[in-house]
């Protein structure tokens, strides 16, 4: 089985570590693959290969998550994605359902993140 690749997006560099570290310890298949510290220099990994999943925070400078998904899900329909944002409420939730995000998952539950990755990657 090959391992579920993962794209971490947030300009918060502790908070991409976090995110690493939660999926390195998950271990079994998972594995972080890239990272990015905004959605531009997100759609510039993209350019350099696929991932199986992308984890997007919502507000970063530049591009918010649900700029960068849009444009992602323009290059790639079947692209996977997961909004991970301490901002989440119903009009945001709405929003990413309809650009086609996968799942939102709110940074209060960080225990949360990993397996939204393997329902979104499944």
């Amino acid at each position: 089985m090959s391992p579920i690749s993962v794209l971490v997006v947030d300009d918060q560099a502790d908070l991409r570590l976090l995110m690493r570290t939660l999926i390195f310890a998950a271990n079994d298949g998972l594995e972080c693959r890239l990272e990015a510290a905004s959605g531009e220099e997100a759609l510039s990994c993209l350019d350099e290969g696929t991932v199986t999943v992308i984890v997007l925070d919502q507000m970063m400078p530049g591009m918010t998550g649900t700029e960068t998904a849009q444009a992602i899900l323009t290059r790639d329909p079947d692209q996977r994605i997961i909004l991970f944002s301490a901002f989440l409420d119903e009009r945001l939730r709405s929003e990413a359902r309809s650009l086609g995000i996968r799942e939102c998952v709110d940074k209060a539950n960080f225990s949360d993140l990993v397996p939204a990755v393997r329902r979104a990657a499944a």
